[in-house]
């Protein structure tokens, strides 16, 4: 790196200033190939984002995150509590694959693909653009006095903001549980669901202080990722990156001079025109190397490359691009670092398809009850059970019933006979064992039980039966 690079290189966040206080961003609206570019990407993943709830897979919600019930479904597979393990894989493929990512083309999914940026970037920021107008013309709003435009713009802007955020409030909702309840909460109205009304009122307020004022923030303080990416990024990682090499060059930068010969004078391609920095989301200069504030969106490769190709000097200046490539004019390598990540994660990958041909539709789990002993019944032996049936299909279950497996005994469920089990529901009550003294060799015996509907086997379990040590 250049000598006035090290002298000019800045060691305070961008959106705080001398004294420490906020620093709110102003940024130039872009414009480019790759804005276009991510304008598509951010409507596609916006419509993918709002519809996700409302689509269902084999009546399956085909995203549905219920922290409350613990139940989520990834992609229409509904996870139970007693799937958590698959749901704990799932999301440690979702890391191990962000890291591996990261490592390669650094933070570009902050700039495309995290809702944060899109709902930032591609809604909130343009329906300012489309009140307040560009760069100059809110900063210029925002130091004038509280007039009749001023308050009648901010009004506008505010109330705007409001109702789109009580709208993403309303999509968050049916997340976290479900579309169906959420339109039914509607149609019912909000006195009969005064606290989901209080919850959605809160997450409205939430979205609203982070699109409204919190902004790019998020990405700077909140966000785990963004600290992470320090650790995962090296010299080899694809980054929106200035060439520094080219941009200083013996001189370094300079205010460009049509009447002078640039190449000749040794001055660097880059005319300090300040425009990568004013385009800017994140308030940062991309001119000092990678920072952490810094989110791939590429709004400075665009803006210098249309002041590049204005003032008749090539395209690429800030470019994606690795520090090798720059400094070493290296190519792209698959490093040892990717291919171990990429091992990890394919690893990962095979485990979590096997889980998931393993997992069975019916889950039965029947257990002693806990603190109680055998009981004897004559020559029999009886112990006490607890059962729960879970059906994470979206068929009813009726007519369900037990059958001892490889040894002659009695069972008898308490209570309820004709036992059914609801869609994606859950049964659970009490039976009894009772086995012929002589037939059990030790003092616990291991039972399988089949638990059937109809003439149809739907599961087995397995469980202890207890007995005395000898029978004499």
């Amino acid at each position: 790196m250049s000598k006035k690079l090290d002298e000019t290189f800045r060691d305070t966040i961008g959106t705080i200033d001398e004294e420490g206080n906020r620093k709110f961003i102003f940024p130039k609206k872009p414009s480019g190939k790759f804005y276009e570019y991510r304008k598509w990407v951010s409507y596609f993943l916006l419509i993918i984002l709002i519809v996700n709830p409302f689509i269902k897979v084999n009546g399956n919600q085909f995203m549905m995150f219920n922290v409350l019930e613990r139940r989520f479904n990834i992609f229409g597979f509904p996870f139970w509590p007693q799937d958590f393990y698959l749901f704990v894989v799932f999301m440690i493929v979702g890391v191990v694959f962000v890291i591996l990512f990261t490592v390669i083309f650094g933070r570009i999914f902050c700039g495309w693909i995290c809702p944060q940026t899109i709902f930032l970037e591609m809604v909130f920021r343009r329906i300012e653009f489309w009140i307040e107008g560009d760069r100059g013309a809110q900063i210029r709003l925002e130091k004038q006095e509280w007039n009749a435009e001023k308050i009648r713009k901010k009004t506008i802007k505010w109330s705007v903001f409001l109702v789109i955020s009580f709208f993403i409030a309303n999509i968050f909702l049916a997340y976290l549980i479900g579309s169906d309840d959420l339109i039914k909460m509607i149609e019912e109205g909000p006195e009969n669901h005064v606290s989901t009304l209080i919850s959605l009122f809160i997450f409205t307020g939430v979205f609203y202080f982070i699109f409204a004022w919190f902004r790019e923030q998020v990405c700077i303080i909140a966000c785990p990722y963004g600290r992470l990416q320090g650790v995962l990024l090296d010299d080899k990682s694809i980054n929106v990156a200035y060439d520094f090499v080219r941009g200083e060059k013996e001189v370094g930068r300079a205010k460009f001079n049509k009447q002078e010969d640039r190449a000749a004078s040794g001055k660097g391609d880059c005319i300090d025109c300040k425009q990568c920095v004013h385009v800017c989301p994140t308030g940062i200069d991309i001119r000092n190397g990678t920072q952490l504030e810094c989110v791939n969106c590429t709004a400075c490769i665009d803006e210098c490359d249309t002041i590049m190709e204005g003032v008749g000097l090539p395209k690429g200046l800030i470019r994606y691009a690795s520090e090798d490539e720059i400094e070493k004019n290296a190519k792209f390598k698959f490093t040892a670092r990717m291919k171990g990540y990429s091992a990890v994660l394919f690893i990962l990958v095979g485990i979590l398809i096997g889980l998931l041909f393993l997992r069975t539709d019916v889950e039965a789990v029947i257990l002693r009850l806990p603190g109680q002993l055998f009981q004897h019944k004559g020559d029999n032996i009886s112990n006490i059970y607890t059962f729960k049936i879970i059906n994470k299909t979206n068929n009813d279950f009726n007519d369900i019933h037990f059958k001892l497996v490889g040894i002659k005994g009695n069972l008898n469920v308490v209570g309820e006979q004709d036992l059914k089990v609801p869609k994606q529901g859950m049964k659970s009550g009490t039976l009894f064992i009772e086995i012929n003294q002589y037939l059990l060799e030790n003092d616990k015996t291991k039972l399988k039980i089949d638990v059937y509907e109809g003439d149809k086997k739907i599961e087995t379990s397995q469980t202890n039966f207890l007995s005395p040590r000898s029978f004499d």
